[in-house]
C-alpha cells in the first residue's frame, strides 16, 4: 500500500505513523467479492505462466525430435500451430519419423482432418508441410527418440491439464464477476470480457482508493521515474515495475485485446510501434495500456459504460 522502499528502518516508520495517524498511500480492498475474484484472477494469473513455461519445454523438445516443424507450420498459408490437439497427438503416437515420412499423404489429410473435425480448409496442404518438416529433420538414435518420446508425451498430457484449470478458472471468474456492480462498466469496452474485466476489478478494488488516474497508474507499475541530478537529465526512463504485478499484467493483456478492437487504440499502437526500431511491442504494448488506464479510471469513476468517440459515430 506504500509507495516506498522496502527496508526496515522504512517499515518501521510506515508502521508507526499508520498506528499514530493512520496515514497510508491506497486504502485497503474492502469488500468479500472483490477479495474472492482475487482470489480466481490470481490463481488464473498463476497457471498461465505454469502453462506458458510448460509450452516453452514443449518446444524445446519438439525440436530435437523435428527441428523445421515450428518454421515450416509459420511459413505456410492458412496452416496451424504447434500447439493443435492435431500436431500434438501426431507427433507423440509410436510413429517414428520414417513412418510419417512414408505414410500416404490422403491417409495422412484424412487422419488430421478427422482430428480437427473437419476443420482443416487444406488438409492436404497441411499434410504436405509435415512431412516436408520431417524429410529436412535429422534422425536421432533409439535411445535419444525413446527418451524425447516420453518427454513430448508427459508435457502434452501437462498442456491439457492446465489447460483445462484456465477453463475453470475462467468459468468461475465469469460466475462471480458479474455479481460486482462496476462489471458492465468495464465489459462495455470492446474487447474487454470477463476474464480481463475481472482481474482489473478485483486489484483495483473500489475506484475510491485512488485520487486520480496518475495513482492508478502508478499503481500498476507503468510509470517512468525521472533520473536528474545538476543539469544533466538522464535519456533513457526504464519502467519502474514497482507496482502490482497481477494488474500490471490485466492491463496490458486488456490493452492488447483493445487495440485489435477499437480503432483510437490501435492507431496509437501503431504510431508508437514505429516510434523506435528496438522492443517495438513491448514498448507500443506498455504505452497502450498506460493509454488505457485513463480509460479504466474514467469508466469507474463516473459508472457510465463506454461510448465510442463522436468522429466513429458520425462515420
Amino acid at each position: 500500500m506504500f509507495d516506498a522502499d522496502k527496508t526496515d528502518p522504512i517499515d518501521a516508520f510506515m508502521i508507526a505513523d499508520y498506528l499514530r495517524i493512520q496515514r497510508y498511500t491506497n486504502s485497503p480492498i474492502k469488500g468479500e467479492k472483490y477479495m474472492a475474484l482475487q482470489r480466481l484472477t490470481r490463481t488464473r494469473y498463476q497457471i498461465v505462466r505454469q502453462l506458458v513455461e510448460v509450452k516453452q519445454h514443449f518446444i524445446e523438445n519438439l525440436s530435437y525430435k523435428c527441428n523445421t516443424l515450428k518454421k515450416e507450420l509459420r511459413e505456410a498459408e492458412g496452416s496451424t500451430t504447434v500447439f493443435s490437439a492435431a500436431i500434438m497427438d501426431l507427433f507423440t503416437q509410436d510413429l517414428s519419423l520414417d513412418d510419417l515420412a512414408n505414410l500416404p499423404l490422403k491417409d495422412l489429410a484424412e487422419w488430421l482432418q478427422s482430428k480437427r473435425r473437419g476443420r482443416f480448409k487444406d488438409p492436404e496442404g497441411l499434410a504436405k508441410t509435415i512431412q516436408r518438416a520431417v524429410r529436412s529433420s535429422y534422425r536421432l538414435d533409439q535411445v535419444m527418440s525413446e527418451s524425447i518420446d516420453m518427454i513430448l508425451g508427459i508435457l502434452v498430457r501437462e498442456i491439457r491439464s492446465l489447460e483445462k484449470a484456465v477453463k475453470d478458472c475462467n468459468q468461475g471468474i465469469e460466475d462471480l464477476v458479474q455479481t460486482v456492480p462496476e462489471y458492465q462498466c468495464l465489459t462495455s469496452i470492446p474487447g474487454v470480457g470477463p476474464v480481463y474485466a475481472a482481474g482489473l476489478l478485483a486489484e483495483i478494488g473500489q475506484i475510491e482508493r485512488f485520487p486520480d488516474q496518475t495513482s492508478l497508474a502508478k499503481y500498476a507499475g507503468l510509470t517512468w521515474p525521472k533520473h536528474q541530478s545538476g543539469r544533466h537529465e538522464a535519456e533513457n526512463t526504464p519502467l519502474t515495475k514497482k507496482g502490482n504485478r497481477y494488474f500490471r499484467y490485466y492491463l496490458i493483456e486488456a490493452a492488447n485485446s483493445v487495440s485489435r478492437h477499437l480503432p483510437e487504440y490501435q492507431a496509437f499502437y501503431r504510431k508508437k510501434y514505429q516510434e523506435t526500431p528496438k522492443h517495438q511491442h513491448k514498448r507500443a504494448l506498455v504505452l497502450t495500456a498506460r493509454k488505457f488506464v485513463r480509460l479504466v479510471d474514467t469508466l469507474l469513476r463516473n459508472h457510465q459504460l463506454y461510448t465510442p468517440p463522436r468522429s466513429v459515430i458520425e462515420k
